[in-house]
């Protein structure tokens, strides 16, 4: 059985969710947010919260069962709270500049990286050598800090790159003499 699956997801003041031709759509103060149901769970809206269960005792359905609950869990938290992953960037010369819906990096190649900031995401720049991205959706955060932490990975000797805040990077001791 699953421990996460057995809890109702409640469903604070000010949001509002309902289930409609297969998609769960939760309106909250920050936005709103839609999630596709699979067929292998049911989804019971009542009295202020949101159940879910397998539909039948089949394997499937009961791997299904916790991760589905957790997608409804962060369909409520991204509209009422939102989401947001810090990244730091460490190195000689290696800085960030948020303008606009750009991105623009500075990460010790001949050329600058600018990305686009995907549509529903905010990214701000307090200083140069930190990134901060917010937004309702959870994936599409986690996504899109996950693409600027591709251009420089955190390496383990010096420590340069683009690491998240609070990440432990094991660092190695270089060549002996």
């Amino acid at each position: 059985m699953s421990r996460i699956g057995k809890r109702p997801v409640a469903i604070p003041n000010g949001v509002t969710a309902n289930i409609d031709n297969g998609t769960l759509t939760v309106k909250g103060p920050k936005g709103t947010l839609t999630l596709g149901l699979a067929d292998e769970v049911d989804y019971t809206l009542e009295d202020g919260s949101i159940s879910v269960k397998p539909a039948n005792d089949s394997r499937r359905a009961r791997a299904f069962w916790g991760m589905q609950r957790t997608l409804v869990s962060n369909l409520v938290e991204g509209v009422t709270e939102g989401f947001s992953k810090t990244l730091q960037i460490t190195g000689v010369g290696y800085r960030a500049n948020a303008q606009g819906k750009v991105l623009k990096l500075q990460l010790g190649y001949s050329h600058d990286v600018d990305l686009d900031v995907p549509a529903g995401l905010e990214v701000k720049t307090p200083d140069q050598t930190t990134v901060e991205i917010s937004g309702i959706d959870k994936q599409a955060v986690g996504q899109f800090a996950a693409e600027i932490r591709s251009w420089r990975k955190p390496e383990p000797y010096k420590g340069k790159g683009i690491k998240y805040r609070g990440e432990f990077i094991f660092r190695k001791e270089g060549k002996k003499k």
